[in-house]
This record gives C-alpha cells, sequence and structure tokens, in this order.
C-alpha cells in the first residue's frame, strides 16, 4: 500500500488529466501528480527516452529493466519487461536478465550495454573498461542515451519505491 493516498485525477487540471490518461490512471503518474509541473517534465524527458533517439529500443529497454532489477523496484521490472517485449526483447533475456553474465542469449553490444548499466548503478562511474567497450560500439549519441536512460531510470525506481507505488494489473496499465 502506497506510503500516501495517490492524487485524484479528476481535482487536477485539464494538463494534468491528458497526462494521467495518456498512461491510464497508473499508479506511479497519480503520485507523481501531485506536482503537476515536475509530472509534466518527467513524462517529457521520458518519452524523449523512449521514442525519440537512435539508440536500439531492445538494448534500451535491457538496460531499463536491469536498472530496475538492480535497484530493487519490482513495478519498475515488471512494466519494462512488457515494454521490452514489444519492441524485440525475447522472453529468454527477459528471464535472463537476475544473471546476465551466464546466458548466452545477449549480443555483444547488449553485454557491453548491461555491463555498463551494472556499473552505473553499483559504482560512482563506470571503470575505464566497461566504458570503452561499449563506448567502441554506440555512437556518442546512443552512448548518452543509455546513460540516460539507466539514471532517469534510477531515479523511477527509487521513485516507484519510495512512495511504495501498489503494482497494477497487467490489463490496467500500458
Amino acid at each position: 500500500m502506497a506510503r500516501i493516498a495517490y492524487s485524484d485525477p479528476a481535482k487536477h487540471n485539464e494538463r494534468t488529466q491528458e497526462l494521467l490518461g495518456k498512461n491510464r490512471n497508473a499508479n506511479i503518474f497519480r503520485m507523481m501528480a501531485h506536482s503537476p509541473s515536475y509530472l509534466e517534465q518527467y513524462c517529457r524527458l521520458g518519452g524523449a527516452i523512449r521514442h525519440k533517439g537512435e539508440l536500439d529500443p531492445v538494448v534500451r529497454e535491457l538496460a531499463i529493466t536491469r536498472t530496475g532489477i538492480l535497484c530493487e523496484a519490482p513495478y519498475e521490472v515488471a512494466a519494462h519487461k512488457r515494454i521490452g517485449k514489444n519492441v524485440g526483447v525475447t522472453d529468454e533475456q527477459n528471464e535472463s536478465l537476475e544473471d546476465w553474465q551466464s546466458a548466452a542469449c545477449f549480443n555483444e553490444v547488449q553485454r557491453a550495454a548491461l555491463a555498463f548499466t551494472d556499473e552505473i548503478v553499483k559504482l560512482r562511474r563506470p571503470q575505464d573498461a566497461t566504458f570503452n567497450a561499449i563506448a567502441s560500439k554506440l555512437t556518442p549519441a546512443a552512448l548518452v542515451e543509455l546513460q540516460l536512460a539507466v539514471g532517469f531510470y534510477i531515479m523511477t525506481s527509487k521513485f516507484l519505491e519510495t512512495f511504495d507505488i501498489d503494482m497494477q494489473p497487467v490489463s490496467e496499465v500500458v
């Protein structure tokens, strides 16, 4: 159960109601709607991360889901396993993300991105060898997008866990 009450969509202005509607009134957005201006900017950046970059969507979703795993955010993991499946992440890959290092279902770029993700989450900064491995496989733009995606979803995972956002049935969320 959430640590504070979710906002009531009916009590928000038209723009906030529109954002909530576009996001199926999912609990994370209803909680975030306590600050409508932050919700709007969060949605803008999240939309850019998911729809406007050049980073391969499979690599992006593997990194986001792995971030949720490392941040112990089950809501995030469930949501992005589903989103990942819609962009080409295989069931085997989703099932292997807990222990990706020993799995054979990831290609060289995906493995480098997952190592990079692990170190962004766990360390002060990625080690040079890890950074250089992924930097040799991505354009500078895609590398920036990968780092920002991981950072954004660290924040999202921490938000979910801070407020103890309730999971929702799959049929209720995108």
